[in-house]
């Protein structure tokens, strides 16, 4: 029987309906980590999917939250409070909540940044490792306006056929290997069947978080947060393809950390889909190099 995700749910500090997904081995290996998957800006628990079997197959519990206002967690009445700090209390409620002694966060976009501002929270012993899917201290503004151009503008399609169309029109550059099957599983990692079509799931609102984005101005200096990870392994992904993760970024980030390795995944860009079997071995590999 194939094996699938236990949905749980909790409430916000201030009262949100959150969901996650807690993937659970049959056969656990004792004193492993758990593994956090936390997901891209717009992105939710069905992303990790994939990754989460082979992980789980491997005795690794597995726990894939979603952020407020996107996969089935409540949508927030202010827009505000889609910030790093008000999902970084979600999280640690999540954490709480299901007694994670131990864990390897996974982050992805996003999800890297919760990564590197969990290392401020959580003792070494308790955040045991950490894998960056294409983010970094540096990100490249223009891909940020890239997203923006794009977050909450269209939500609904006539069908997933549509959507996956879409999705190839704005990323077949950044993926230009994916099949038509391959666009349509992405699509539907992204959003559901409604009685009108299919729709987009996360909060159209989310896209306000953008509208401060100036080309002009500098990016806040994430280097002292990433410096948070010093004494935790760390393996950083980057997508060949990636406008938001450059190389250059990349290699000073395994040069600035001494525990640090470096994994290019060919033919994709921003983030990283994590199908590939080749990461997906890379990831496990490095988790059971975890103390």
């Amino acid at each position: 029987m194939p094996l699938s995700p236990k949905s749980f749910t909790y409430k916000s500090s201030d009262g949100l309906q959150l969901h996650g997904q807690d993937w659970q081995p049959e056969t656990p290996l004792d004193a492993a980590p758990a593994a956090l998957c936390l997901a891209g800006l717009s992105r939710n628990a069905r992303d990790f999917s994939d990754l989460a079997t082979v992980l789980c197959e491997a005795g690794y519990r597995v726990i894939c939250p979603d952020y407020r206002g996107r996969g089935r967690s409540q949508w927030d009445t202010n827009w505000q409070n889609y910030s790093i700090p008000i999902e970084g209390e979600d999280i640690d409620a999540a954490i709480a909540l299901l007694d994670l002694k131990r864990f390897v966060v996974i982050g992805t976009s996003r999800g890297g940044l919760h990564a590197m501002a969990m290392a401020t929270r959580y003792s070494k012993d308790q955040m045991v490792g950490v894998v960056l899917n294409d983010i970094g201290p540096e990100i490249e503004i223009v891909s940020l306006i890239r997203i923006g151009k794009s977050l909450g503008k269209v939500m609904c399609f006539k069908d997933i056929n549509a959507c996956a169309d879409q999705l190839r029109t704005n990323l077949e550059d950044q993926f230009p290997r994916l099949e038509k099957d391959q666009w349509l599983r992405f699509a539907a990692q992204l959003g559901s069947s409604t009685k009108d079509g299919f729709a987009l799931d996360y909060d159209p609102a989310l896209a306000n978080t953008f509208t401060d984005i100036d080309e002009s101005q500098p990016w806040p200096d994430l280097w002292p947060l990433f410096a948070a990870l010093a004494q935790i392994p760390l393996l950083i992904l980057r997508g060949e393809n990636s406008d938001l993760l450059s190389s250059a970024t990349a290699q000073k980030m395994q040069q600035e950390h001494s525990n640090a390795s470096l994994w290019t995944i060919a033919d994709e860009g921003h983030a990283p889909l994590l199908w590939d079997s080749h990461a997906q071995g890379k990831i496990l590999k490095f988790i059971q190099s975890v103390r």
